[in-house]
């Protein structure tokens, strides 16, 4: 039997989800878990992989089990031997050909901002302070050039393994209630560092920083023209997105309802 699993988590002491020599990962301490209550070699997929520091509201593994327990009964007897920083929200049974990777249809993140003269001590794991009056018009007016499918070379990491530079953006929104800056981002896939590079860039366009257009640095396809890959503290992957399994769907934005 498959089943898939719907996990948040706070990413601040971990190096990412999946697991690494000489650190401490998600994926160690599910596995953990899942060997405290009789689960063991386990092979897991997932939707995606987080960087060190980013956090989640919605991401999904599956894995195969001999053992039929109800939902609650996986629910209660994970998180009774997970830590505080990681939660499992929910669980879906699945075709045996469920992939939480290659069925994702697209995925979303999100990335909060705080904008403020003076910084926000209790919400300073989860956002990333910036002091300077930020042109929200403007970033959102350029933004929108990075819809659709394009070669993102100009965003992502140098050290990026992937094969292909094309990705496809679906939809790119910028928000503001308060203090609080949103960005979210729902594409196919993202390229390493993808969402915090296309982030650093948009607010130095937004501080009249880069006097260059968003679309000249996505044409360029050269990582140097672009901005600065930002904090990872203020990047929160809300989940993929499956057709016909709407338990695992992405939840909404973490700490704002626009």
């Amino acid at each position: 039997m498959k089943l898939a699993f719907k996990i948040q988590y706070k990413g601040t002491h971990y190096s990412g989800f999946q697991s690494q020599k000489n650190a401490n990962s998600i994926q160690d301490e599910l596995i953990r878990a899942f060997k405290q209550i009789s689960v063991d070699n386990l092979q897991m997929n997932y939707s995606g992989r987080t960087d060190k520091g980013v956090h989640a509201l919605g991401q999904v593994f599956d894995i195969v089990v001999s053992q039929d327990r109800s939902d609650m009964q996986w629910i209660n007897g994970l998180n009774s031997n997970l830590p505080n920083d990681i939660s499992v929200v929910d669980v879906d049974r699945v075709e045996d050909t469920f992939h939480s990777r290659f069925d994702a249809i697209d995925r979303t993140y999100s990335y909060l901002i705080f904008n403020s003269p003076s910084r926000n001590v209790l919400l300073d794991n989860f956002y990333y302070w910036e002091q300077s009056d930020l042109d929200i018009d403007k970033m959102n007016e350029e933004s929108q050039c990075l819809i659709g499918k394009h070669n993102f070379s100009s965003f992502r990491s140098l050290s990026c393994g992937s094969n292909n530079p094309e990705r496809d953006i679906k939809k790119i929104e910028i928000n503001k209630l308060g203090n609080i800056i949103e960005i979210k981002i729902t594409a196919n896939a993202f390229l390493q560092n993808m969402v915090r590079i296309i982030v650093g860039t948009l607010l130095e366009i937004g501080k009249d920083q880069i006097k260059t257009s968003l679309r000249e640095i996505l044409e360029s396809k050269d990582r140097n023209s672009a901005g600065i890959t930002i904090n990872p503290r203020g990047l929160i992957f809300l989940g993929p997105n499956y057709e016909n399994i709407t338990k695992l769907n992405p939840a909404k934005s973490p700490l704002i309802r626009i």
